[in-house]
Protein backbone atom coordinates (compact mmCIF):
# COMPACT_ATOMS: atom_id res chain seq x y z
CA UNK A 1 0.00 0.00 0.00
CA UNK A 2 1.38 3.39 -1.01
CA UNK A 3 1.10 6.15 1.60
CA UNK A 4 2.92 9.32 2.60
CA UNK A 5 3.64 10.95 5.96
CA UNK A 6 3.87 14.74 5.85
CA UNK A 7 4.61 17.59 8.23
CA UNK A 8 1.46 19.60 7.50
CA UNK A 9 1.03 22.15 10.32
CA UNK A 10 3.41 24.34 12.25
CA UNK A 11 3.34 24.29 16.06
CA UNK A 12 1.43 27.57 16.32
CA UNK A 13 -1.19 26.31 13.87
CA UNK A 14 -1.69 23.15 15.92
CA UNK A 15 -2.03 25.24 19.09
CA UNK A 16 -4.62 27.47 17.42
CA UNK A 17 -6.74 24.51 16.33
CA UNK A 18 -6.46 22.70 19.68
CA UNK A 19 -7.49 25.90 21.47
CA UNK A 20 -10.52 26.23 19.18
CA UNK A 21 -11.43 22.58 19.76
CA UNK A 22 -11.46 23.29 23.49
CA UNK A 23 -14.35 25.70 22.84
CA UNK A 24 -16.20 23.43 20.41
CA UNK A 25 -19.26 21.24 20.96
CA UNK A 26 -18.70 17.54 20.36
CA UNK A 27 -21.35 14.94 19.50
CA UNK A 28 -21.48 11.17 19.12
CA UNK A 29 -19.38 10.26 16.06
CA UNK A 30 -21.83 7.54 15.06
CA UNK A 31 -24.14 10.25 13.73
CA UNK A 32 -21.96 10.52 10.61
CA UNK A 33 -21.23 6.80 10.22
CA UNK A 34 -23.07 4.56 7.78
CA UNK A 35 -23.64 0.83 7.54
CA UNK A 36 -21.29 -1.44 9.45
CA UNK A 37 -19.13 1.50 10.57
CA UNK A 38 -21.88 2.58 12.99
CA UNK A 39 -21.36 -0.65 14.91
CA UNK A 40 -17.62 -0.13 15.48
CA UNK A 41 -17.32 3.66 15.82
CA UNK A 42 -16.91 5.01 19.34
CA UNK A 43 -15.66 8.58 19.32
CA UNK A 44 -16.76 12.20 19.49
CA UNK A 45 -16.81 14.71 16.62
CA UNK A 46 -17.27 18.45 16.33
CA UNK A 47 -20.80 19.16 15.18
CA UNK A 48 -20.79 20.81 11.75
CA UNK A 49 -23.81 22.98 11.05
CA UNK A 50 -22.53 24.97 8.06
CA UNK A 51 -21.16 23.95 4.68
CA UNK A 52 -18.85 26.95 4.52
CA UNK A 53 -15.35 26.46 5.99
CA UNK A 54 -14.70 27.88 9.44
CA UNK A 55 -11.49 29.12 11.01
CA UNK A 56 -10.05 25.68 11.79
CA UNK A 57 -10.96 24.47 8.30
CA UNK A 58 -9.17 27.38 6.63
CA UNK A 59 -5.94 26.72 8.53
CA UNK A 60 -5.88 23.11 7.31
CA UNK A 61 -7.01 23.90 3.76
CA UNK A 62 -4.23 26.50 3.44
CA UNK A 63 -1.70 23.94 4.71
CA UNK A 64 -2.75 21.42 2.04
CA UNK A 65 -2.61 24.05 -0.68
CA UNK A 66 0.94 25.16 0.19
CA UNK A 67 2.41 21.67 0.63
CA UNK A 68 4.19 20.57 -2.58
CA UNK A 69 4.60 16.93 -1.49
CA UNK A 70 0.89 16.56 -0.78
CA UNK A 71 -0.01 18.16 -4.10
CA UNK A 72 2.39 15.89 -6.00
CA UNK A 73 1.29 12.72 -4.21
CA UNK A 74 -2.49 13.25 -4.12
CA UNK A 75 -3.08 15.38 -7.23
CA UNK A 76 -6.22 16.66 -5.50
CA UNK A 77 -9.33 17.58 -7.44
CA UNK A 78 -11.78 17.99 -4.57
CA UNK A 79 -11.59 17.54 -0.81
CA UNK A 80 -14.04 17.15 2.02
CA UNK A 81 -14.03 19.70 4.80
CA UNK A 82 -12.15 18.20 7.77
CA UNK A 83 -13.89 16.16 10.44
CA UNK A 84 -12.48 16.95 13.90
CA UNK A 85 -12.56 13.97 16.26
CA UNK A 86 -11.83 13.27 19.92
CA UNK A 87 -11.08 9.92 21.51
CA UNK A 88 -11.19 9.71 25.30
CA UNK A 89 -10.21 6.60 27.31
CA UNK A 90 -12.19 3.57 26.16
CA UNK A 91 -13.01 5.04 22.74
CA UNK A 92 -11.97 3.46 19.45
CA UNK A 93 -12.99 3.03 15.81
CA UNK A 94 -12.98 -0.61 14.83
CA UNK A 95 -11.94 -2.10 11.47
CA UNK A 96 -13.73 -0.44 8.55
CA UNK A 97 -13.40 0.80 4.99
CA UNK A 98 -14.34 4.39 4.16
CA UNK A 99 -17.39 4.99 1.99
CA UNK A 100 -16.58 5.26 -1.71
CA UNK A 101 -18.81 8.34 -2.13
CA UNK A 102 -19.14 11.12 0.41
CA UNK A 103 -21.00 14.39 0.67
CA UNK A 104 -18.99 17.21 -0.87
CA UNK A 105 -18.39 20.69 0.57
CA UNK A 106 -20.87 22.20 -1.92
CA UNK A 107 -23.56 19.65 -1.20
CA UNK A 108 -22.46 17.37 -4.05
CA UNK A 109 -20.59 14.08 -3.84
CA UNK A 110 -16.92 13.22 -4.03
CA UNK A 111 -15.20 9.90 -4.70
CA UNK A 112 -12.91 9.08 -1.77
CA UNK A 113 -9.65 8.02 -3.42
CA UNK A 114 -7.42 9.00 -0.48
CA UNK A 115 -7.95 9.49 3.24
CA UNK A 116 -5.93 11.87 5.40
CA UNK A 117 -5.50 11.64 9.17
CA UNK A 118 -3.93 14.74 10.72
CA UNK A 119 -2.74 14.17 14.29
CA UNK A 120 -3.35 17.10 16.64
CA UNK A 121 -2.26 15.65 20.02
CA UNK A 122 1.30 14.97 21.11
CA UNK A 123 1.88 11.19 21.07
CA UNK A 124 3.21 11.41 24.65
CA UNK A 125 -0.09 12.86 25.88
CA UNK A 126 -2.13 9.69 25.31
CA UNK A 127 -1.72 5.92 25.19
CA UNK A 128 -3.22 3.74 22.48
CA UNK A 129 -5.05 5.52 19.67
CA UNK A 130 -2.74 4.44 16.84
CA UNK A 131 -4.09 4.39 13.31
CA UNK A 132 -3.70 0.74 12.28
CA UNK A 133 -3.70 -0.12 8.59
CA UNK A 134 -4.05 -3.50 6.94
CA UNK A 135 -1.15 -3.75 4.47
CA UNK A 136 0.06 -6.60 2.22
CA UNK A 137 2.76 -7.34 4.82
CA UNK A 138 0.44 -7.22 7.85
CA UNK A 139 -0.92 -4.56 10.18
CA UNK A 140 1.04 -1.33 10.51
CA UNK A 141 0.56 1.08 13.42
CA UNK A 142 0.86 4.81 12.76
CA UNK A 143 1.09 7.33 15.62
CA UNK A 144 2.48 10.69 14.56
CA UNK A 145 3.56 13.96 16.12
CA UNK A 146 1.03 16.78 16.41
CA UNK A 147 0.87 18.53 13.04
CA UNK A 148 1.93 15.47 11.04
CA UNK A 149 -0.48 13.74 8.66
CA UNK A 150 -0.67 10.44 6.83
CA UNK A 151 -2.22 10.24 3.36
CA UNK A 152 -3.32 6.71 2.44
CA UNK A 153 -5.79 4.84 0.18
CA UNK A 154 -9.35 5.19 1.44
CA UNK A 155 -10.00 1.70 0.06
CA UNK A 156 -7.82 0.09 2.74
CA UNK A 157 -9.13 -1.61 5.89
CA UNK A 158 -8.02 0.44 8.89
CA UNK A 159 -8.97 1.23 12.48
CA UNK A 160 -8.15 3.45 15.44
CA UNK A 161 -6.91 1.40 18.40
CA UNK A 162 -8.55 1.99 21.80
CA UNK A 163 -7.31 4.98 23.76
CA UNK A 164 -6.32 3.95 27.28
CA UNK A 165 -5.03 7.26 28.67
CA UNK A 166 -5.40 10.92 27.77
CA UNK A 167 -7.19 12.37 24.76
CA UNK A 168 -6.47 11.83 21.08
CA UNK A 169 -7.44 14.78 18.86
CA UNK A 170 -7.29 14.47 15.09
CA UNK A 171 -8.71 15.85 11.87
CA UNK A 172 -9.72 13.52 9.07
CA UNK A 173 -10.55 14.37 5.47
CA UNK A 174 -10.87 12.67 2.10
CA UNK A 175 -9.54 13.49 -1.34
CA UNK A 176 -10.85 12.91 -4.82
CA UNK A 177 -7.77 12.83 -7.03
CA UNK A 178 -7.54 14.05 -10.60
CA UNK A 179 -6.02 10.62 -11.30
CA UNK A 180 -8.31 7.80 -10.20
CA UNK A 181 -5.83 4.95 -10.78
CA UNK A 182 -3.48 4.55 -7.80
CA UNK A 183 -0.84 2.88 -9.99
CA UNK A 184 -0.70 5.86 -12.35
CA UNK A 185 -0.61 8.31 -9.41
CA UNK A 186 2.40 6.42 -8.07
CA UNK A 187 4.24 6.68 -11.40
CA UNK A 188 3.42 10.39 -11.65
CA UNK A 189 4.70 10.97 -8.12
CA UNK A 190 7.94 9.13 -8.93
CA UNK A 191 8.39 11.26 -12.06
CA UNK A 192 7.77 14.44 -10.03
CA UNK A 193 10.41 13.37 -7.49
CA UNK A 194 12.87 12.51 -10.27
CA UNK A 195 12.27 15.89 -11.90
CA UNK A 196 13.01 17.63 -8.61
CA UNK A 197 16.31 15.75 -8.32
CA UNK A 198 17.22 16.57 -11.93
CA UNK A 199 16.57 20.24 -11.20
CA UNK A 200 18.79 20.12 -8.11
CA UNK A 201 21.51 18.37 -10.14
CA UNK A 202 21.32 21.09 -12.81
CA UNK A 203 20.55 18.60 -15.57
CA UNK A 204 18.29 20.50 -18.00
CA UNK A 205 18.21 17.80 -20.68
CA UNK A 206 17.09 15.14 -18.20
CA UNK A 207 14.63 17.57 -16.64
CA UNK A 208 13.11 18.23 -20.06
CA UNK A 209 12.62 14.50 -20.80
CA UNK A 210 11.17 13.84 -17.34
CA UNK A 211 8.87 16.82 -17.69
CA UNK A 212 7.67 15.56 -21.05
CA UNK A 213 6.94 12.10 -19.62
CA UNK A 214 5.18 13.54 -16.55
CA UNK A 215 2.89 15.87 -18.46
CA UNK A 216 2.08 13.39 -21.21
CA UNK A 217 1.10 10.78 -18.63
CA UNK A 218 -0.89 13.34 -16.67
CA UNK A 219 -2.60 14.41 -19.91
CA UNK A 220 -3.57 10.77 -20.47
CA UNK A 221 -4.67 9.95 -16.91
CA UNK A 222 -6.16 13.13 -15.44
CA UNK A 223 -9.86 13.83 -15.00
CA UNK A 224 -9.76 17.57 -14.24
Amino acid sequence: MNYQILRLLQREEVDRIVSALGQSAFADGRQTAQGQAREVKRNLQVERTAREPGGMDRVIIAAFQRHPEFQAFALPKRMMLPTFSRYDPGMEYGPHVDNALMGGPDGGRIRSDLAVTLFLSSPASYDGGALVMDTPTGEEEIKLDAGEAIVYPASSIHYVAPVTRGTRLAAVTWVQSMVRDERLRTILYDLARASKQADIAKSPDLLLVLGKSYHNLLRYAAEP
